[in-house]
């Protein structure tokens, strides 16, 4: 999907799926949040044993990088965003360069749906498999972990605690951090105002931990040492 910005000479590629263009829009601070594994938290414990898996994830930049985000350009840019309806391709190199995702134009971007179940078996999913959504809750303990970063700062719709849900009644921006880090990547001048501009986004802290900890009740509490 090719998307420009209004008076700009150069083009942007991206893969975003939605664009807004209603008046309520608003900016989601909840929605591709950036993940810290800081194992000084005291609700990380629990998590501890997957936290070097994690670590060592290939798109770790796109679930740790804790870039500024400037609401006025995500809502500019939105705003003014166009389908190019002539050239009808996606192009995705400037999300794998400025993202660092380690795959090509070549990778697959689907699997067969056998191939997606044995996954789920194997990461110990309890639930039924034939349903739409999967359920977080339903995972062993490391991958709900796991899951709960990659909803949170990875998925293409406003993720909840538990399952993904395709709409809601508020519309919001898409991917705001990813989309500043292209602006940046893109235009390096373009004028911020932190003082006045900057989105707060909610990362992972000790408190999205907390409500993380509501699916894991009957998790053997760590040993004190």
């Amino acid at each position: 999907m090719l998307v420009c910005l209004e008076n700009c000479a150069k083009c942007l590629t991206c893969l975003f799926m939605f664009v807004f263009l209603a008046s309520n829009v608003v900016l989601e601070p909840s929605h591709n949040i950036c993940c810290v594994y800081d194992e000084t938290l005291p609700k990380m414990v629990v998590f501890k044993e997957i936290l070097e898996f994690m670590k060592r994830l290939p798109f770790q930049k796109a679930l740790t990088d804790q870039h500024k985000v400037f609401k006025s350009h995500v809502a500019h840019f939105w705003k003014n965003a166009m389908y190019d309806e002539v050239n009808d391709v996606i192009n995705s190199s400037l999300e794998r360069e400025v993202i660092e995702f380690p795959d090509d134009e070549n990778s697959p971007t689907g699997f067969l749906e056998r191939m997606v179940k044995g996954c789920m078996l194997r990461m110990g999913y309890n639930g039924p498999l034939n349903k739409a959504n999967y359920l977080k809750a339903c995972f062993m303990k490391p991958y709900k972990f796991f899951i709960h970063s990659v909803i949170h700062a990875l998925s293409h719709r406003k993720g909840g605690y538990d399952v993904m849900n395709d709409y809601s009644n508020v519309k919001s921006w898409v991917y705001p951090r990813f989309l500043q880090m292209m602006l940046d990547h893109t235009y390096p001048n373009l004028v911020k105002d932190e003082q006045n501009d900057l989105m707060m986004l909610h990362h992972m802290d000790n408190e999205t931990l907390i409500r993380l900890s509501k699916y894991t009740k009957n998790w053997p509490e760590p040993k004190k040492t």
